[in-house]
């Protein structure tokens, strides 16, 4: 098999990483994304601004790619919105990797070419099937050495609900959104109007943050609406945080919280959103408390994986993350502490099924605080063992900012558990992960 190509599913920055990768490895690649640009799920957050610097933002394999073609690289310390990160550098990346990249093209299935899931026989030695549907709506199948699913958790919004299924009826009221909102280009929506955020997330931080600033205008209110028991938690590290902009963000949204620019609403789980008697919506929770008069909802509740693609390969995820079984103990937030997540790599990104690995942020599954360059060293540490390179792919390095903050989501009911003044451990220096010759 080792002329077929590797597919790599989704041209976002993970997706585009790893064919600069295989293309410095000499292996044949493609990419096929759904889209019509590269990083088309990025541009929908065109707005927001990343709490990432450049540096940690441009893959090692993608620079070096794009220093032969005359691009000019961004200044490392500054922090790009989503549209700068796509205009500068990911869609330059696209066109240096040329027809490598096919834009219309879904992938809707992958197989072992000729069983389903349940045959044994051949699994190691037949290629993988690759089902593809185009945007004129034409169907094909190609088939591939490897496939590197690299299309992330932005078309899966987890739901308002508070027991992860939607809200009584949730799915049909328009006033529910599920994004970061564009307050600027949308004042009118959110001016004189009742805006409640859900969610404890950056995501949330940063739709506060733009909210909080039409405050005292007026009939103007802002509500923010947690699962958890207590806020704090939700602020991250602040000054502790190794990310400075990411603590810079929580410390703003904590100083709208204490200068009364908004209500919060603890320890409320959605369980219906109904239309009121002024005809706007009401949430109610569980224990039956109601919020009235909400013009807008913004969900923003987290995202889980699309599997349903991936049905007839054998994965082994986590119970509980529907994350790789292997890296899930490392990013759990029921019991991740510090926000530092260990070095991984091949090892732990590898399934049942002979050359399918997820990566990016797909491979967390539904734990948050994904970081760009945790999935830019996946990918090289996959493609090296890809390429035979056992020993690169095993020797996993990278040391990631710590959030300055201890505990996760399995204090979710108690208040006082954030401990937000400091990370509980030190984090740990450069790890060297070796794989056993087993899993090599």
């Amino acid at each position: 098999m080792t002329d077929l190509p590797v597919v790599v599913v989704g041209a976002g920055p993970i997706g585009l990483a790893a064919a600069a990768e295989l293309r410095e490895r000499g292996l044949p690649v493609v990419v096929f994304e759904r889209g019509s640009r590269a990083g088309a799920a990025v541009a929908e957050w065109n707005h927001v601004r990343l709490f990432s610097r450049w540096a940690e933002l441009i893959a090692p394999a993608g620079r070096r790619l794009l220093a032969g073609t005359g691009w000019v690289a961004p200044a490392d310390a500054d922090y790009p919105t989503g549209q700068d990160w796509v205009r500068d550098y990911l869609e330059p990346l696209a066109a240096a990797l040329g027809d490598t990249v096919r834009f219309g093209t879904e992938v809707v299935g992958v197989a072992r070419r000729g069983r389903d899931r349940v045959v044994d026989a051949g699994r190691d030695t037949e290629p993988l099937s690759v089902h593809l549907r185009r945007a004129d709506g034409s169907a094909d199948r190609i088939t591939a050495r490897a496939v590197i699913d690299a299309s992330g958790t932005w078309t899966a919004p987890n739901p308002l609900g508070g027991d992860g299924l939607p809200a009584l009826g949730e799915r049909d009221r328009a006033a529910i959104t599920y994004r970061v909102p564009d307050v600027e280009a949308d004042l009118a929506r959110y001016r004189g109007a009742h805006t409640v955020v859900a969610g404890s997330g950056h995501s949330a931080l940063t739709a506060i943050v733009a909210l909080s600033q039409l405050a005292g205008e007026p009939g103007t209110r802002l509500t923010w609406v947690l699962r958890r028991g207590g806020a704090d938690a939700a602020f991250g590290g602040g000054e502790a945080d190794e990310l400075p902009a990411r603590g810079a963000l929580g410390l703003r949204a904590k100083q709208a919280v204490e200068d009364g620019l908004l209500t919060v609403v603890t320890g409320f789980r959605t369980a219906a959103a109904e239309t009121g008697d002024d005809g706007r919506t009401v949430l109610i929770a569980d224990d039956g408390r109601r919020i009235d008069g909400v013009d807008t909802v913004i969900a923003l509740t987290g995202f889980r994986p699309d599997l349903s693609w991936l049905s007839e390969v054998r994965l082994e995820l986590d119970p509980v993350l529907q994350a790789p079984v292997r890296l899930a103990p490392l990013i759990d937030p029921n019991v991740h502490s510090c926000g530092t997540v260990y070095p991984h790599g091949a090892a732990e990104l590898s399934h049942p099924e002979p050359g399918v690995y997820l990566v990016g942020m797909k491979s967390y599954g539904r734990a948050p605080t994904f970081l760009a360059m945790t999935g830019y060293e996946q990918v090289r540490s996959v493609v090296a063992e890809l390429a035979g390179d056992h020993e690169s792919a095993a020797r996993v390095e990278l040391t990631l900012p710590e959030t300055g903050v201890c505990g996760g989501g399995g204090v979710f009911d108690d208040a006082d558990s954030a401990n937000a003044g400091g990370c509980c451990a030190p984090a740990p220096a450069v790890l060297t992960l070796t794989a056993p010759s087993s899993q090599r």
